[in-house]
């Protein structure tokens, strides 16, 4: 097997168990030398330390960090470990994460400004903290961990699925600013029986959704020739893409500038027979002006 991340420096939040350990396996499989940060990775008995443990028995390194994601002081120590020991980091999987479901009615401001802070929040604590190291080094390749249940919805996950799309547009401004630096930014959307899955589908499906059915998918994502804003999507040896689109709309003027007319051809803008997806926000503006444009001079 080509190990496609030889020599490469990876940090891989909430690597304990799951999704993260996977991830750090795989990387680790490899090449890469693999920082595993778990909460528990303070404790001899961790999943941290075994991942850790399961690298090394491969003949792999490892280290484990115990730094919690929503702590700026211990991520940037976290980070300062990984290139203390090895002189540099080259990847970032922003994987940590928790649950609070429950429907909007009945969630509290606490649950969601929790999972916020973990999943958002944490995501950009450990990237500011190797993104100028990153750029400076001219390489880099960050994975932000999004999820359907913010690409498309999710019954009972508010929160989550707000902070998972947030992801989306941290991922599309600095897979921008880091390009010409050469860090590429991407979003992985996972689709795996974690504990953060039990008791929501059958014994069937959970045999087909293992963590490490997905982590082929954050190798490509991470790799030398890897592709900068990209969604991914990964579950059970599928893998999709997902898009931000844009319809070809119509255009208003005059009388029929009004709510009344838009509301009448509301399926008219809805068509997604010419969709596209504009480079850049920028891009949505210019290209809403030149339709309009457009459609002035069609009616002279």
């Amino acid at each position: 097997m080509t190990q496609l991340l030889q020599g490469r420096i990876a940090i891989v939040t909430g690597a304990g168990r799951g999704l993260g350990r996977a991830h750090a396996l795989e990387l680790a499989r490899h090449g890469a030398k693999v920082l595993v940060n778990d909460m528990d990775a303070g404790r001899p008995d961790s999943g941290a330390q075994a991942v850790v443990d399961a690298i090394r028995a491969a003949g792999g390194d490892a280290l484990a960090h115990g730094a919690d994601v929503t702590d700026p002081q211990q991520v940037q120590a976290m980070v300062a470990a990984a290139a203390g020991r090895w002189g540099r980091v080259d990847i970032l999987v922003n994987n940590a994460g928790i649950l609070r479901d429950k429907t909007f009615a009945k969630m509290s401001l606490e649950d969601f400004r929790l999972v916020v802070e973990v999943h958002l929040m944490g995501a950009m604590h450990c990237t500011q903290a190797v993104w100028n190291a990153m750029r400076a080094q001219n390489y880099g390749r960050i994975v932000m961990t999004t999820s359907s249940s913010g690409l498309y919805g999710n019954f009972g996950q508010a929160n989550y699925g707000a902070a998972k799309m947030a992801l989306v547009g941290l991922m599309q401004t600095l897979a921008l600013e880091g390009e010409r630096h050469g860090v590429h930014v991407n979003c992985l959307a996972p689709t795996a029986a974690t504990a953060m899955t039990e008791g929501l589908l059958d014994e069937r499906a959970l045999a087909l959704l293992t963590p490490s059915s997905v982590s082929p998918a954050l190798v490509a994502l991470v790799a030398e020739n890897a592709p900068n804003r990209t969604i991914l999507m990964a579950g059970a040896g599928s893998f999709e893409q997902a898009h931000i689109t844009m319809t070809r709309g119509i255009c208003l003027d005059g009388a029929d500038l009004s709510a009344n007319v838009l509301i009448g051809r509301l399926d008219e803008v809805a068509d997604r027979e010419e969709e596209t997806v504009p480079a850049t926000g920028f891009d949505q503006l210019r290209h809403e002006i030149a339709k309009v444009q457009a459609c002035q001079v069609e009616k002279l």
